[in-house]
């Protein structure tokens, strides 16, 4: 008879890279970044011992990066999802930040993490939310032209507009954290009306730009 391994209490006998990253979501919020997590801290909230960690990440900057892409992927799928079943300009829009505003106040804890490590993480962090913002941003040009296609309304450097939407979003979302609930719905409708600002500038510059080339 083989012999049975017996773990210490508390302590998972086996346990894989997607536990760890579990361990170190719950541990992250509104008040608090991956930054700030100590390996034992992670650890322990996992239940297996400090050196097990190395078996899967080599520090903790490794794993801060790979939940940064976690939440980037799984941010990107439901606001895709999202712009997907939209069929308009305006219902992108409206569909896009209402996901992105439910995302921020729910307790899934992935976007505030794209969130805090832009502004309070280390370079390797800042870096790896850099690649996010800009995935978002190329998904975004393609749907813009998607629509500007379909909708056959001009489109005025569509890759530069899919960043100034990205990033003021981004931007006022970081701000928006710390809201109360009750002001969920105020800043939803300020993040649409500035979205579709940027939107009909890009149209208006388009128009001017097509009335120049046909004098």
């Amino acid at each position: 008879m083989s012999p049975v391994q017996v773990s210490a209490p508390g302590r998972k006998p086996v346990i894989t890279r997607e536990d760890i990253l579990a361990a170190a979501l719950k541990l992250v919020g509104p008040q608090r970044s991956v930054s700030s997590l100590s390996l034992r801290e992670v650890a322990r909230e996992a239940g297996i011992a400090p050196n097990s960690f190395y078996r899967h990440f080599h520090d903790m900057d490794e794993l801060a990066v790979a939940l940064i892409e976690l939440a980037g992927r799984s941010l990107r799928d439901i606001i895709g999802a999202a712009r997907r079943r939209a069929r308009t300009d305006a219902s992108v829009v409206r569909s896009s930040i209402e996901v992105f505003v439910a995302q921020l106040r729910s307790d899934d804890r992935l976007l505030h993490i794209l969130l805090r490590e832009g502004n309070v993480g280390s370079d390797a962090f800042k870096q790896a939310v850099e690649r996010q913002l800009t995935f978002f941003e190329e998904e975004l040009t393609h749907d813009l032209i998607r629509l500007a296609r379909a909708e056959r309304t001009g489109l005025y450097e569509p890759a530069l507009t899919a960043k100034a939407i990205t990033r003021l979003v981004f931007a006022i979302g970081a701000t928006g954290m710390d809201l109360p609930d009750e002001r969920q719905a105020e800043l939803t409708e300020q993040l649409i009306q500035m979205v579709r600002m940027i939107v009909t500038g890009t149209q208006t510059l388009a128009a001017q730009d097509k009335a120049q080339v046909a004098r």
